[in-house]
Order: structure tokens, then C-alpha cells, then sequence
């Protein structure tokens, strides 16, 4: 198979990158944003053309949340408008098309949310990615978005976690085992404005629900993450037993004032994965099982280009 993979340099993208291409032998074709810019419609088709995949997985995204609120006219052309030059360009080759979005597209007042539960995004990343669903489920021929969520894991483009911890779920569990065995302490945030509940999942776990939806050309909206939910706390409590580390070094406390400067934020982004698993034929991880996975990650040797 022949992917056409947009975003590999960010986390989720490289541990796509990884799945398809390392585990599954898939011709992997990640041009970088500087090469290609997938806002520019024309080069977008060229290049499509050009290698002609059999599917192309969007997880480019704009990543900075003060610019998505301050230039909301770029933050579109970002967003909707390169998954709507993606898609067409996926249309004119008979390609499918993965839109990798997010559990942030809820308002964080119906988890566990089902594949079928309409949007309510209550900040500009959600409503972008809300709106970029729409582009998909709408104008692709043969269309998949693709939901993840709390998602954890190694970046495979950069030795070290991008941030330590942000408002929501991610890299929090990386950030946690590598501060602890530093012997440092690190502080979880808990409180009000924050992502406090959702369903983790690791990037390589969701990479593999992909690929089964592409391998069986599984069309629509599907969760791809784990099956267990939980919160921030319980969260790094359960990364501390399950990687041995020292749980005095482990402190709960409130998020400083500039990490709730970005926006509202569902408190509540569980997703419910029942009917992705029975379409997909897959079994969905609880959280032991992805800790289990992720200590293996962080622990092999070479992890970046293994």
C-alpha cells in the first residue's frame, strides 16, 4: 500500500509513520510542510497526482493555539481549507482519505461520546477540526475520520516530549516518566479548565486501528483509542506503579494561570470505541495493557528509528 502522509514530523505523524511503514512494510510518502504546503491547492494536486497513493492520512494540523483564536482567517485556510485540498486531490486519484481529528471536537458534557454523537466544539481547535470532519464526511469519495484521543506516547522525530503538559491529555505520561527518573519532581495538574477525563491512548495503538480501516477500506467516523477511561491524576498515579517509579516524587496541584489562557476546554472528552472495535475486528487496550506497551517504547534501544 501507498500512503501519502501529511504531518509526519509532528507526534502523532512520525508514530504513524512508524506504523505504517516500519510495521506494516505500507511505501510511505511524508513530504515536510516546507516542501509541500498543503494549503496551496494546485501543488497539492501536483504532488498527488504525481505519486498517485492508495490513501492519503491528513494529520497535518496548525499547532499553535494563541495564533488559531488571534489569525482565525489562516487558522480556516489551515485547517478546513487543506483538508478540502487534500480530499480532492484524493478524489481525482481514487484514493481514500483519513482525517486524523480529535476527541476535542465534544464540548465535554456527553462522555463517553459514540461515533455517532454530533460535534460541540467549545474552543477554535475543536471547531476547526469539527469543521474539517464535515469537509470529509461531505465531498470525499472514499472518506474516514479517524478520532484520537489523550494520546500518549514517543515522538519519533524528537528525542524529547514537545511540552511537559498542556491543558489536555498529551505526552503527559512520557513527561512524567522522564522527570521521575530524573529524580525531579513533577506536579499534575488538577482543576477546573482543564481536559480532566478521557480515554488515553497511544499513538502507535491508534496508528494500528488506522491501518486495519485502511486495509479494509472501513469508511466513516471512527474512535480510534483505547478502551479505558480515566482522569489526569489516576492517570500519572497508575504511569508511576507502572514504571516503577518513586510516587513521593509525584505532586497534584493546580495548572499555573497561562495554561488556561488558550480558551475553554471540555473537562469531559471520553469517547466511547465499541462500534470502531466491532467494525475494525479489533480489541481495544485497558490502560495497564497500554502502559505495558508505551514502557516498551520508551525503554528500547534506538526507539527513534526502531
Amino acid at each position: 500500500m501507498r500512503i501519502f502522509l501529511t504531518g509526519a514530523g509532528g507526534f502523532v505523524g512520525s508514530n504513524l509513520a512508524h506504523v505504517f511503514g516500519e510495521r506494516h512494510g505500507a511505501e510511505v510518502i511524508a513530504p515536510s510542510h516546507d516542501t509541500v504546503d498543503l494549503t496551496d491547492r494546485p501543488l497539492v494536486h501536483r504532488c498527488v497526482a504525481a505519486t498517485r497513493p492508495d490513501a492519503i492520512v491528513h494529520a497535518a494540523i496548525w499547532n499553535d493555539p494563541t495564533m488559531l483564536t488571534s489569525d482565525r482567517r489562516r487558522a480556516w485556510k489551515e485547517y478546513v481549507g487543506a483538508t478540502r485540498s487534500v480530499v480532492d486531490a484524493a478524489n481525482d486519484v481514487d484514493a481514500r482519505v483519513v482525517l486524523i481529528s480529535t476527541d476535542w471536537v465534544f464540548d465535554g458534557t456527553q462522555g463517553p461520546a459514540i461515533e455517532t454523537e454530533p460535534p460541540n466544539p467549545i474552543n477554535p481547535y475543536g471547531f476547526l477540526k469539527a469543521a474539517s470532519e464535515l469537509v470529509v464526511t461531505q465531498r470525499a469519495r472514499r472518506g474516514t475520520v479517524a478520532r484520537i484521543a489523550g494520546v500518549q506516547g514517543i515522538h519519533r522525530a524528537r528525542p524529547h516530549p514537545p511540552r511537559q503538559q498542556d491543558a489536555g491529555f498529551g505526552y503527559l505520561v512520557a513527561s512524567v516518566v522522564e522527570t521521575l527518573r530524573d529524580g525531579l519532581r513533577f506536579t499534575v495538574w488538577d482543576g477546573e479548565g482543564l481536559n480532566r477525563i478521557a480515554t488515553p491512548t497511544l499513538a502507535t495503538d491508534a496508528g494500528e486501528l488506522i491501518w486495519l480501516a485502511l486495509a479494509g477500506e472501513v469508511s466513516g467516523i471512527l474512535h480510534c483509542c483505547g478502551g479505558e477511561h480515566t482522569d489526569r491524576v489516576e492517570l500519572a498515579r497508575r504511569t508511576v506503579a507502572a514504571f516503577d517509579l518513586d510516587a513521593e516524587l509525584l505532586n497534584v496541584g493546580p495548572p499555573p494561570a497561562e495554561a488556561l489562557a488558550g480558551g475553554a476546554i471540555p473537562h469531559d472528552t471520553r469517547l466511547d470505541a465499541t462500534i470502531t472495535a466491532q467494525r475494525l475486528g479489533a480489541e481495544l487496550p485497558d490502560l495497564d495493557t497500554t502502559l505495558v506497551r508505551l514502557r516498551h517504547e520508551i525503554d528500547t534501544p534506538a526507539w527513534s528509528t526502531a
